[in-house]
């Protein structure tokens, strides 16, 4: 990080100046470009969905129109799951947008819940979930899978949008794949900054480092782990996620990348 080569050339501040208004033209026009877009999205229809379409919670068996804890709209991000496998396996895209989420209350504000709908068991899950330190509804979506992502792949991350009228319930939008990066904070930090996401996929000038999703490599793994559970490991928490401790490998063997959080 030291070598000059792999930094941009440096001029007279007013030269920089000029180089950002011509950027912030393109800027602005992004930006508006994302308000008629959300303004269309707000004008699709909508198709009704089984408010009763069965879930499960801490209490055990709940419906979709309980998720909404009494609240009128909903979204549910479908946390990928590999049942069985121990935490180093899990999905570490999905790792990566969960742990974007830290405050609620704005989204209540507006009369939006939000909750995560695993496609795997609860008991198993929601141990990782306590492993990861997340405290927003944490639900097992997986008996009613067909229903609630029809005409989708199941197993692949999902970031749904709900509103009810009352007792019926309607989905009103999705997304997948890069769509859900409307939850993260951390990439679009990172494309403010000089060498971006540092992904090889980007279009960066020669010499600017790439390092991340190189070879067997991926964008949100560090060491064989989603990256954000080495600090909850070095906090003492425990990342077993079934009853019987010995049954947790030591080392991640289950491919990765398919939640297809780097695709460009």
């Amino acid at each position: 990080m030291n070598d000059t080569r792999n930094l941009p050339p440096v001029v007279d501040r007013a030269t920089w100046q000029a180089e950002i208004d011509a950027l912030r033209v393109r800027e602005k026009a992004h930006t508006r470009e994302g308000d008629a877009i959300a303004a269309a999205r707000r004008r699709l229809p909508m198709v009704e969905v089984d408010s009763g379409l069965e879930l499960t919670g801490p209490g055990g068996p709940v419906t979709l129109l309980d998720a909404f804890e009494g609240r009128r709209q909903l979204i549910a991000y479908y946390f990928m799951w590999y049942p069985g496998n121990p935490a180093p396996e899990q999905c570490e895209g999905c790792t990566w947008c969960a742990t974007q989420i830290a405050e609620l209350s704005y989204l209540h504000s507006r009369d939006i819940t939000y909750a995560v709908f695993c496609q795997g068991p609860y008991d198993e899950s929601s141990r990782y979930r306590d492993f990861m330190g997340w405290d927003f509804p944490w639900y097992s979506a997986q008996n009613s899978l067909d229903a609630l992502l029809v005409g989708r792949q199941i197993g692949l991350m999902h970031l749904v949008c709900y509103v009810r009228d009352g007792d019926r319930v309607f989905e009103t939008y999705w997304t997948t794949r890069r769509g859900v990066e409307e939850m993260d904070y951390s990439y679009a930090l990172m494309d403010l900054t000089v060498y971006g996401r540092q992904e090889p996929w980007e279009d960066s000038p020669a010499g600017w480092p790439q390092q991340w999703g190189v070879g067997e490599g991926h964008v949100t793994r560090l060491n064989g782990r989603p990256i954000a559970q080495w600090s909850r490991l070095a906090a003492g928490r425990s990342d077993v996620l079934t009853s019987t401790p010995s049954s947790q490998p030591g080392s991640a063997t289950t491919p990765h990348g398919c939640c297809g959080r780097s695709e460009p």
